[in-house]
Parts: C-alpha cells; sequence; structure tokens
C-alpha cells in the first residue's frame, strides 16, 4: 500500500508531502489542474524513463520519494535475488533527476539499477488507464487472469520449477549431443594428432640439451684446439704453470723451519697447486670427450628438426607445450569416448524430467479449466450489472504445441456484447467502453480472489456518466474493501464513492504557475462534489445534490 509521495520541484510542483490511506480514494480537479503531474512524478519512481523536462524550471534536480507498506506483499524472495536489504514492513523507494539528464534511483536508500526499480514498481503499483486496456488482448494477460482467480499459485511454482530443471537437463543433453557430434567429426584428426606426438616420444628440456650437444659437435675442431692449448698450458712442456707452481712450492717449504712467516704461504700455493691439477685434469677429460661424430650430429639435426616442425605446425614454442597437447588430445579422445555412455543417462534423466514437468502441466491446467466456468459467470454478472445485460464472455482453452513456461495452455478471451452478435476475440472488439468495463470486471474479480498491488485507475471513466459512473463507482469502492484503490476522475458519481478524496489544484503569482494537492475534510468535499456536477459556476442546487451523494444530512 503506498503510504506517502513526497515530491520536489517536479514539474509545475515546489514541495509536495501527501500521506495516503487504505480503501478506496479519489483524485480530482479540474481540467489542466495538473493530475496528470502527480502521476507522472509516482510514474517516475517508480521506474519510468527520466527526462530533463520533468525538472521544474530553474531547478537542477527533482526529486521524488514514496513509501510504502509492503507487509501484506510476499518480497523476500525479490529482495534476496537482487541482494538489496529487506525489510518486511516498509518499503522507501527514491529517484533523483538531473538537469544534465542523469538520475539515480534508491530501494530503502540504497542505489539500484533502473530495470530492477522498474520490476519492483510493477509489483506494488498497477497504473490503470484507456490505453492498457489492450494488455486484455495478451495471452499472458489473460493467463495471469485465471491463475489469479483459479488461485493455482502454488501448482504454477512447482511446474515452474519442473520446467526449468526439464529445460536444463535438455539443455545439458543437447550441449553433449553437439559435443559428441564436434568430437567425432574431428576424432580422427585428433588420434592423427595424437600418434605423431606419441610417436615423437618427447622429453620435457629435450631441445635445449639437443641444441647445447649440437653446438659442441659443430665446432669440435675449435673447441679440441682450445683445449690442447689449456692443457698444454698447464703441464705439456717443461715451463709450463704446474711445474712452476711445483717450484714455488719447495722453495716456501725450504726456509719455514728458519722462517715460519712462509708456513701460510706454502699452504696457499699448495692449494692453488691442487685447484690447478684438477683443472688439468678435467680439461684433458673433456679434451677426450670431445668428438666430431658425424652420425651424432645427423641424428641431432634430425631429431630437432621434428621438434621445430611439430612446434611449427601447433604454434606453440616449446618442447612441454607439445607434451602438455599431447596430454590434453588424450583426454578429449578418452572424454570422447565416455560421451556416449554420459548421453545415455542424460536421455533417461531428460525424459523422466520432461514426464514430471507435463504431469505437473496437466495438473495445472486441469485446475485452470475447473475454474473457467465460474470465472465466465462472474464477469458476465458484473458486466450485467455495468449495463451489459446480454454479455457474452467465453474462455477458449487449446493445448500449445510445446509446453513453456506457464505451462501447456493457450488462452483466449471471446466476448459479445449484444445478444445478437456472434462472439469475437477481445482484439476485434472496437468499443472502448465496452473493454473498459470489461477491465474493471476482471479487475475486480481479481481482487476478490488474490492480493494484489494498488491499483490506481486514470480516468478509464470517460464516456460514462450518470448511472453507469454511479456503479462503477461501487465496482471501485467495493475493490477498496480488498486492497488500495485510487481513482483520478472528472465524474462525481465515482468521486462521491471515495471513503478519502483528494484534489488537485493550480494557482498563479508573481513567480509562475504551481500546482498543489491536499486531502479534503468531509466539508471541503460538498463544494468540489457540486463543482464537478455544475461545472464553473456553482449553484445551489449542485450543492444539495453533492450532499445527497455524499450522504449529508442538511
Amino acid at each position: 500500500m503506498l503510504k506517502s509521495l513526497t515530491i520536489t520541484n517536479y514539474a509545475l510542483i515546489d514541495y509536495l508531502d501527501m500521506d495516503f490511506g487504505p480503501g478506496f480514494s479519489v483524485i480530482t480537479g479540474e481540467t489542466g489542474a495538473g493530475k496528470s503531474i502527480i502521476l507522472g512524478a509516482l510514474s517516475l519512481v517508480l521506474g519510468q524513463r527520466a527526462e530533463s523536462r520533468h525538472i521544474k524550471q530553474g531547478e537542477t534536480k527533482c526529486t521524488v520519494e514514496s513509501v510504502f507498506n509492503i507487509s501484506k506483499y510476499d518480497l523476500r524472495s525479490f529482495f534476496e535475488a537482487h541482494d538489496w536489504v529487506y525489510d518486511a514492513d516498509e518499503l522507501i523507494l527514491r529517484r533523483e533527476v538531473w538537469s544534465n539528464g542523469r538520475s539515480r534511483a534508491f530501494v530503502n536508500d540504497s542505489p539500484v539499477y533502473l530495470n530492477d526499480l522498474k520490476e519492483l514498481g510493477n509489483r506494488l503499483i498497477d497504473i490503470h488507464s484507456q490505453h492498457q486496456n489492450l494488455a486484455l488482448n495478451d495471452e499472458l494477460f489473460q493467463l495471469m487472469v485465471i491463475d489469479s482467480l483459479a488461485q493455482t499459485q502454488g501448482l504454477r511454482n512447482a511446474y515452474a520449477e519442473a520446467y526449468a530443471a526439464f529445460r536444463s537437463a535438455e539443455k545439458q543433453l543437447n550441449d553433449l549431443r553437439e559435443l559428441s557430434r564436434k568430437n567425432k567429426a574431428e576424432e580422427d584428426y585428433l588420434r592423427f594428432q595424437f600418434q605423431a606426438l606419441a610417436d615423437a616420444a618427447l622429453q620435457p628440456e629435450e631441445q635445449e640439451t639437443l641444441e647445447a650437444e649440437l653446438e659442441a659437435i659443430t665446432h669440435a675442431e675449435e673447441i679440441k684446439s682450445a683445449l690442447f692449448a689449456l692443457t698444454s698450458l698447464l703441464s705439456g712442456n717443461e715451463q709450463n704453470v704446474e711445474s712452476m707452481l711445483k717450484s714455488a712450492l719447495e722453495s716456501a717449504r725450504s726456509i719455514r723451519h728458519v722462517f715460519p712467516k712462509t708456513e701460510d704461504i706454502a699452504a696457499r700455493i699448495e692449494s692453488a697447486y691442487i685447484d690447478l691439477k684438477d683443472v688439468r685434469q678435467e680439461a684433458e677429460q673433456l679434451f677426450e670427450e670431445v668428438d666430431f661424430n658425424p652420425e651424432r650430429q645427423q641424428w641431432i639435426e634430425d631429431r630437432l628438426s621434428l621438434i621445430y616442425s611439430l612446434e611449427k605446425k601447433h604454434a606453440v614454442t616449446d618442447v612441454q607445450a607439445l607434451i602438455d597437447l599431447q596430454q590434453e588430445i588424450a583426454a578429449k579422445l578418452k572424454n570422447s569416448e565416455s560421451l556416449d555412455e554420459k548421453i545415455t543417462g542424460l536421455e533417461k534423466e531428460e525424459k523422466e524430467k520432461r514426464e514430471e514437468m507435463l504431469e505437473k502441466a496437466r495438473r495445472l491446467s486441469e485446475m485452470r479449466r475447473a475454474a473457467v466456468p465460474s470465472i465466465e459467470q462472474g464477469i458476465i454478472e458484473k458486466l450485467a450489472y455495468l449495463g451489459i445485460p446480454n454479455a457474452r464472455f467465453e474462455i477458449r482453452m487449446t493445448e500449445k504445441a510445446q509446453p513453456d513456461e506457464t505451462g501447456i495452455d493457450r488462452m483466449r478471451f471471446w466476448f459479445s456484447a449484444n445478444k445478437n452478435t456472434d462472439l469475437q476475440p477481445l482484439e476485434q472488439i472496437a468499443s472502448g467502453g465496452e473493454i473498459s468495463r470489461l477491465m474493471l470486471c476482471i479487475k475486480a474479480l481479481i481482487a476478490g480472489a488474490t492480493a494484489l498491488p494498488t491499483i490506481i485507475f486514470d480516468e478509464i471513466d470517460t464516456g460514462t456518466s450518470g448511472e453507469m459512473a454511479d456503479k462503477m463507482g461501487s465496482i471501485m469502492q467495493q475493490m477498496g474493501s480488498d486492497m488500495q484503490v485510487m481513482a483520478i476522475t472528472h465524474l462525481p458519481q465515482i468521486a462521491s464513492k471515495g471513503s478519502t478524496h483528494y484534489v488537485v489544484y493550480k494557482e498563479e503569482n508573481d513567480e509562475g504557475t504551481r500546482t498543489y494537492m491536499k486531502k479534503l475534510s468531509d466539508e471541503e468535499r460538498i463544494p468540489e462534489i457540486a463543482r464537478m456536477l455544475s461545472g464553473a459556476e456553482t449553484t445551489t442546487e449542485a450543492i444539495e445534490n453533492a450532499k445527497v451523494m455524499l450522504g449529508v444530512n442538511g
């Protein structure tokens, strides 16, 4: 239920703060007073598109805030799905619009996306105007009407879960079948790739080792010459480093008994001598190892050529990547072999979920069909009350070729206002007045059967008057006993039925034209109803008629 609406710097409104109560309320005012402005501001906070023209001239920002009592709404799951803070009793919506075109939306003071605000707004207020009568032609709306009146919510939720589970299983199966098809198409190629890599018997770091060995073989002569020169300098002739170090060691040792300070020098020379011998021995070993082997060179070149070719083919830069690719291909081949078994299992699961979904769909359909006769009768009775005594109304149900998220039922409303006129689909009914009354009847039935959001009727009474307007007002009044109903109206017959009466008016001063809204007292309602009865000049007769319509004595 809408508890309050606060508007700042919107259109012709400086500031407006209005409280609203339960039941049936009416909003009246002269043509051009600004009733559409109030409705526009409310639409803004419910998530409709904002424009900079909405901002009062001379201001940079407008704000609209609404407070709702949501204790009777089941919105917890919606809030949890959007990760919003949930208060089971009160909800605050706020919209801010700047002159530069920027706007922000808030739910309980937390910023939200505009689409999310709009989705939430649709759950809070149903603004019904004449153009919304087109919704009657929408199959989803017709289905919603049946489900609301048939009280199918529990079963429909169960069906929705079963349908989602079936579609999930169906998607998994189709994805797996597609994967199997692709795998089989490339399986031969994968096996060819795998065999080529397997035959190569690649080893980690093999490429680096072979490249180093090839480098050594191709430079064998140069390497052996350098090693020979090295060993010759160390010990190859009489004036070599090794013999000179040995002589130096003997000299140092010869005087240590008379000059102990040479003991350390002798030890260091000895260490250098030993290291030098090790170097010489290692160089000699390397000299023996290095050899030009044409056969080994050819083998290495062939092996590296194979590695380079595989790397180029698979667009990689090292052997490890080829090994990883081989393992990946092996996994694909193994997975491909097990796909048929998985597909068989999923086919069984999909069939079971489809049968479960169809079973719930049939139960849902039976529940809908069982409710149709009473719905038809209820609408016909209300239409007769609203001046269409010969109305005929039928709900025709057929089965869809394939189930969807709503079930297996296809709905179509058929209507005739006259005894001698054939029933026609609603979209072929030209009379806006008849459609308006039909929509009012439908919403009145729904209001008595389930919890609806606040309904605002925006001048749906256009084209009616007198007794018919009085009856439409009575229906809205009756709806107000089950929910919050507001009607923007020009008809005194409807305005007099409201338990609460608001008037929208405008005033002009030096600063310009301003729109205001106020709640009328019982005494203030009399001249307003009288104005609606008589026009610009309120007559005594109109005052007396207004008192009668409001049930005021004296």
